[in-house]
């Protein structure tokens, strides 16, 4: 399958969330059960990664969010103004399909839910980008990505929109 085999777009009442199995019962339950609920309500925005055959291979969320200026590292916090909070948007959810493990479709949605998230930062303020890894292997993932650890919270990373920029701009 290539890339034009596949594309992003918002969850809708047409997707068939019932199939969809990552093998994380916590993704998973929260994709069959609440994610359309959550869209209706405006509580969080689900993206699907969707195959030309219909099938669902992965999903991601994005939300507002607000990051404290003393859980960031004192090397970004002194570029910054001294509010409490900063703006952020919350990358609260990422899976992929079990069966399409292993083909890079994670980082793709990472990297789709980043631009998206970047795009609309001059709309809508946002610092940067906030994730809580369910696991070490998760946790993994985003340091591989360049995200970075928040002060007393384990599995809550963190990436800038400046990095961001960076990424997507240098890619031109």
């Amino acid at each position: 399958m290539t890339e034009s085999e596949y594309w992003i777009e918002p969850l809708g009442p047409s997707h068939d969330r019932a199939a969809f199995a990552s093998g994380v019962a916590e993704l998973d339950d929260y994709f069959r059960e609440r994610a359309g609920q959550d869209a209706r309500r405006n509580v969080a925005a689900p993206f699907v990664l969707v195959a030309a055959t219909g099938e669902i291979l992965g999903y991601y969320t994005l939300s507002a969010y607000s990051v404290s200026l003393a859980d960031l590292p004192d090397s970004i916090v002194r570029r910054l103004p001294r509010y409490p909070l900063l703006p952020a948007t919350l990358l609260g959810r990422l899976a992929v399909s079990r069966e399409h493990r292993g083909r890079k479709l994670g980082t793709f949605l990472l990297m789709d839910a980043l631009h998206r998230s970047w795009r609309t930062s001059s709309e809508i303020a946002s610092f940067g980008v906030v994730v809580d890894a369910l696991d070490d292997a998760a946790r993994e993932f985003y340091l591989h990505h360049e995200f970075i650890p928040l002060a007393d919270h384990a599995r809550s990373l963190f990436l800038s929109m400046r990095t961001i920029e960076r990424a997507l701009t240098s890619r031109r």
